[in-house]
Protein backbone atom coordinates (compact mmCIF):
# COMPACT_ATOMS: atom_id res chain seq x y z
CA UNK A 1 0.00 0.00 0.00
CA UNK A 2 2.61 2.12 1.23
CA UNK A 3 4.27 1.73 -2.38
CA UNK A 4 1.46 2.49 -4.38
CA UNK A 5 0.48 5.77 -2.54
CA UNK A 6 4.19 6.52 -3.82
CA UNK A 7 4.06 6.23 -6.67
CA UNK A 8 1.16 7.95 -7.15
CA UNK A 9 2.61 10.86 -5.74
CA UNK A 10 5.37 10.36 -7.64
CA UNK A 11 3.14 10.57 -10.95
CA UNK A 12 1.03 13.76 -9.10
CA UNK A 13 4.32 15.85 -9.15
CA UNK A 14 5.55 15.12 -12.48
CA UNK A 15 1.86 15.74 -13.52
CA UNK A 16 1.77 19.02 -11.61
CA UNK A 17 5.23 20.22 -12.43
CA UNK A 18 5.10 19.07 -16.06
CA UNK A 19 4.84 22.22 -17.56
CA UNK A 20 8.69 22.66 -15.77
CA UNK A 21 10.24 20.19 -17.47
CA UNK A 22 8.60 20.78 -20.89
CA UNK A 23 9.74 24.81 -20.82
CA UNK A 24 13.28 23.46 -19.53
CA UNK A 25 13.54 20.89 -21.88
CA UNK A 26 12.40 23.49 -24.91
CA UNK A 27 15.00 26.13 -23.75
CA UNK A 28 17.64 22.95 -23.36
CA UNK A 29 16.83 22.38 -27.08
CA UNK A 30 16.95 25.83 -28.32
CA UNK A 31 20.07 27.03 -26.56
CA UNK A 32 21.71 23.21 -28.30
CA UNK A 33 20.30 23.98 -31.83
CA UNK A 34 21.62 27.97 -31.64
CA UNK A 35 24.59 27.21 -30.69
CA UNK A 36 25.16 23.85 -33.45
CA UNK A 37 24.19 26.02 -36.69
CA UNK A 38 25.45 29.47 -35.69
CA UNK A 39 28.35 29.29 -33.17
CA UNK A 40 30.64 25.95 -33.26
CA UNK A 41 32.51 25.74 -36.41
CA UNK A 42 31.44 23.08 -38.81
CA UNK A 43 34.48 20.64 -39.58
CA UNK A 44 35.25 18.47 -42.80
CA UNK A 45 37.78 15.30 -42.33
CA UNK A 46 39.73 13.74 -45.24
CA UNK A 47 41.92 10.64 -44.80
CA UNK A 48 44.81 9.17 -47.18
CA UNK A 49 46.04 5.59 -46.46
CA UNK A 50 49.60 4.47 -46.69
CA UNK A 51 51.14 1.09 -47.16
CA UNK A 52 53.74 0.08 -45.59
CA UNK A 53 55.24 -2.97 -47.62
CA UNK A 54 58.67 -3.91 -48.60
CA UNK A 55 59.25 -4.89 -52.36
CA UNK A 56 59.20 -8.61 -52.68
CA UNK A 57 61.44 -10.81 -54.99
CA UNK A 58 60.08 -13.86 -56.88
CA UNK A 59 62.03 -16.21 -54.06
CA UNK A 60 60.05 -14.32 -51.01
CA UNK A 61 56.77 -14.11 -52.22
CA UNK A 62 55.38 -14.34 -48.78
CA UNK A 63 57.56 -14.17 -45.35
CA UNK A 64 55.76 -13.67 -42.31
CA UNK A 65 58.67 -12.30 -40.11
CA UNK A 66 59.32 -9.15 -42.30
CA UNK A 67 55.63 -8.21 -42.43
CA UNK A 68 55.55 -8.34 -38.17
CA UNK A 69 58.44 -5.85 -38.72
CA UNK A 70 56.84 -3.32 -41.11
CA UNK A 71 53.97 -4.45 -38.73
CA UNK A 72 56.14 -3.01 -35.76
CA UNK A 73 57.69 -0.25 -37.93
CA UNK A 74 54.04 1.62 -38.28
CA UNK A 75 54.53 3.15 -34.58
CA UNK A 76 57.79 4.46 -35.76
CA UNK A 77 56.16 5.74 -38.90
CA UNK A 78 53.27 7.33 -36.88
CA UNK A 79 55.71 9.65 -35.14
CA UNK A 80 58.13 10.91 -37.84
CA UNK A 81 54.82 11.84 -39.52
CA UNK A 82 53.90 14.58 -37.32
CA UNK A 83 57.09 15.58 -36.31
CA UNK A 84 58.68 19.11 -37.74
CA UNK A 85 60.50 17.05 -40.07
CA UNK A 86 57.93 16.44 -42.18
CA UNK A 87 55.16 18.89 -41.28
CA UNK A 88 57.80 21.91 -42.01
CA UNK A 89 57.91 20.57 -45.42
CA UNK A 90 54.22 20.25 -46.00
CA UNK A 91 53.93 23.63 -44.51
CA UNK A 92 56.24 25.04 -47.04
CA UNK A 93 54.89 23.63 -50.07
CA UNK A 94 51.20 24.08 -49.27
CA UNK A 95 51.78 27.64 -47.71
CA UNK A 96 49.78 27.10 -45.16
CA UNK A 97 49.06 29.76 -43.28
CA UNK A 98 49.08 28.22 -39.51
CA UNK A 99 52.03 27.21 -37.55
CA UNK A 100 53.55 23.62 -37.19
CA UNK A 101 52.08 22.81 -34.19
CA UNK A 102 48.39 23.79 -35.50
CA UNK A 103 49.14 22.01 -38.72
CA UNK A 104 50.12 18.70 -36.21
CA UNK A 105 46.78 19.31 -34.11
CA UNK A 106 44.94 18.64 -37.13
CA UNK A 107 46.69 15.42 -38.24
CA UNK A 108 45.76 12.05 -36.64
CA UNK A 109 47.37 8.88 -37.61
CA UNK A 110 46.38 5.61 -36.83
CA UNK A 111 47.30 1.50 -37.98
CA UNK A 112 44.40 -0.58 -39.12
CA UNK A 113 44.54 -3.60 -36.53
CA UNK A 114 46.94 -6.14 -37.41
CA UNK A 115 47.39 -4.63 -40.77
CA UNK A 116 50.65 -3.00 -42.50
CA UNK A 117 48.22 0.26 -43.07
CA UNK A 118 48.36 3.66 -41.61
CA UNK A 119 45.75 5.74 -42.35
CA UNK A 120 46.14 9.36 -42.16
CA UNK A 121 43.32 11.61 -41.02
CA UNK A 122 43.13 14.99 -40.94
CA UNK A 123 40.40 17.60 -40.04
CA UNK A 124 40.00 20.87 -40.96
CA UNK A 125 36.96 24.06 -41.15
CA UNK A 126 37.78 23.93 -45.27
CA UNK A 127 36.94 20.15 -46.84
CA UNK A 128 39.60 21.32 -49.57
CA UNK A 129 42.36 22.12 -47.29
CA UNK A 130 41.88 19.06 -45.06
CA UNK A 131 42.20 16.99 -48.61
CA UNK A 132 45.46 18.82 -49.43
CA UNK A 133 47.21 18.24 -46.16
CA UNK A 134 46.28 14.74 -45.90
CA UNK A 135 47.76 13.93 -49.51
CA UNK A 136 50.66 16.46 -49.19
CA UNK A 137 51.48 14.97 -45.78
CA UNK A 138 51.29 11.10 -47.39
CA UNK A 139 53.99 12.75 -50.28
CA UNK A 140 56.22 14.39 -47.70
CA UNK A 141 56.66 11.24 -45.89
CA UNK A 142 57.01 8.73 -48.70
CA UNK A 143 59.91 11.14 -50.49
CA UNK A 144 61.55 11.36 -47.08
CA UNK A 145 61.09 8.56 -45.48
CA UNK A 146 64.49 6.51 -47.48
CA UNK A 147 66.63 9.37 -46.47
CA UNK A 148 65.55 9.62 -42.70
CA UNK A 149 65.29 5.59 -42.17
CA UNK A 150 67.42 4.22 -44.97
CA UNK A 151 64.21 2.14 -45.79
CA UNK A 152 61.96 1.88 -48.76
CA UNK A 153 58.96 0.24 -47.79
CA UNK A 154 56.22 2.88 -47.62
CA UNK A 155 53.70 3.35 -50.22
CA UNK A 156 50.29 5.76 -50.98
CA UNK A 157 47.11 3.62 -51.25
CA UNK A 158 44.50 5.69 -51.75
CA UNK A 159 45.08 9.68 -51.79
CA UNK A 160 42.17 11.34 -50.02
CA UNK A 161 39.13 12.94 -51.88
CA UNK A 162 36.52 15.59 -52.02
CA UNK A 163 33.45 14.74 -52.62
CA UNK A 164 30.71 16.76 -54.62
CA UNK A 165 29.05 17.76 -51.36
CA UNK A 166 31.08 17.34 -48.33
CA UNK A 167 29.34 17.27 -45.07
CA UNK A 168 31.29 18.13 -41.38
CA UNK A 169 31.51 15.33 -39.39
CA UNK A 170 31.28 17.66 -36.61
CA UNK A 171 28.95 19.38 -34.86
CA UNK A 172 25.94 16.67 -34.99
CA UNK A 173 22.84 19.10 -34.44
CA UNK A 174 20.41 16.87 -34.32
CA UNK A 175 22.27 14.48 -31.94
CA UNK A 176 23.39 17.73 -30.04
CA UNK A 177 19.39 19.00 -29.85
CA UNK A 178 18.07 15.26 -28.73
CA UNK A 179 21.14 14.90 -25.84
CA UNK A 180 19.89 18.41 -24.56
CA UNK A 181 16.55 17.60 -24.50
CA UNK A 182 17.55 14.69 -22.24
CA UNK A 183 19.53 16.44 -19.82
CA UNK A 184 16.62 19.04 -20.24
CA UNK A 185 14.30 16.54 -19.13
CA UNK A 186 16.41 15.15 -16.41
CA UNK A 187 17.43 18.93 -15.25
CA UNK A 188 13.21 19.44 -15.15
CA UNK A 189 12.22 16.12 -12.86
CA UNK A 190 15.03 16.69 -10.59
CA UNK A 191 13.59 20.32 -10.21
CA UNK A 192 10.39 19.61 -10.32
CA UNK A 193 11.08 16.75 -6.92
CA UNK A 194 13.09 19.25 -5.59
CA UNK A 195 10.30 22.22 -5.45
CA UNK A 196 7.97 19.34 -4.42
CA UNK A 197 10.06 18.62 -1.53
CA UNK A 198 10.95 22.02 -0.30
CA UNK A 199 7.03 22.70 -0.71
CA UNK A 200 5.99 22.62 3.12
CA UNK A 201 2.70 24.39 2.95
CA UNK A 202 -0.67 22.12 3.85
CA UNK A 203 -2.62 21.55 0.99
CA UNK A 204 -5.01 18.58 1.85
CA UNK A 205 -6.67 16.60 4.77
CA UNK A 206 -4.06 14.14 3.95
CA UNK A 207 -1.41 16.73 5.24
CA UNK A 208 -2.59 17.41 8.22
CA UNK A 209 -2.66 13.94 8.77
CA UNK A 210 0.86 13.60 8.18
CA UNK A 211 1.91 16.46 9.81
CA UNK A 212 -0.36 16.18 12.39
CA UNK A 213 -0.53 12.85 13.11
CA UNK A 214 -4.73 13.23 14.10
CA UNK A 215 -7.18 11.83 12.21
CA UNK A 216 -9.32 14.86 10.21
CA UNK A 217 -12.67 14.80 11.53
CA UNK A 218 -14.44 17.01 8.84
CA UNK A 219 -13.38 19.44 6.20
CA UNK A 220 -14.76 22.55 5.63
CA UNK A 221 -15.43 23.11 1.79
CA UNK A 222 -14.77 26.20 0.19
CA UNK A 223 -17.96 28.68 -0.64
CA UNK A 224 -17.70 31.02 -3.51
CA UNK A 225 -19.49 34.66 -3.36
CA UNK A 226 -22.69 33.22 -5.71
CA UNK A 227 -23.09 29.75 -3.57
CA UNK A 228 -23.05 31.86 -0.73
CA UNK A 229 -25.60 34.10 -2.38
CA UNK A 230 -27.72 31.31 -3.37
CA UNK A 231 -27.02 29.47 0.18
CA UNK A 232 -28.52 33.18 1.74
CA UNK A 233 -31.22 33.63 -0.05
CA UNK A 234 -32.18 30.27 0.07
CA UNK A 235 -32.62 30.53 4.26
CA UNK A 236 -34.38 34.29 3.75
CA UNK A 237 -37.10 32.09 2.08
CA UNK A 238 -37.11 29.20 4.63
CA UNK A 239 -37.51 32.32 7.04
CA UNK A 240 -40.26 33.73 5.37
CA UNK A 241 -42.30 30.56 4.47
CA UNK A 242 -41.91 30.05 8.64
CA UNK A 243 -43.08 33.47 9.77
CA UNK A 244 -45.78 32.80 6.77
CA UNK A 245 -46.99 29.65 8.42
CA UNK A 246 -47.29 31.61 12.04
CA UNK A 247 -49.02 34.11 10.82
Amino acid sequence: MEETISLRELFHTLKKRLWLIVLIMVVAATVSSVISFFVLTPIYQSSAQILVNQAKSEKDLYNTGEIQTNIQLINTYSVIIRSPKILNKVKEELNFPGTVGELQNKIAVASEKDSQIIALTVEDPNPSMAMKVANKTAEVFQRDIPSIMSVDNVTILSKATLGEKPSPIKPKPLLNIAIASVVGMMIGVGLAFLLEYLDNTIKSEQDVEQVLGLPVMGVISIIDDETSKETMSNSIDTVVRRDSVGV
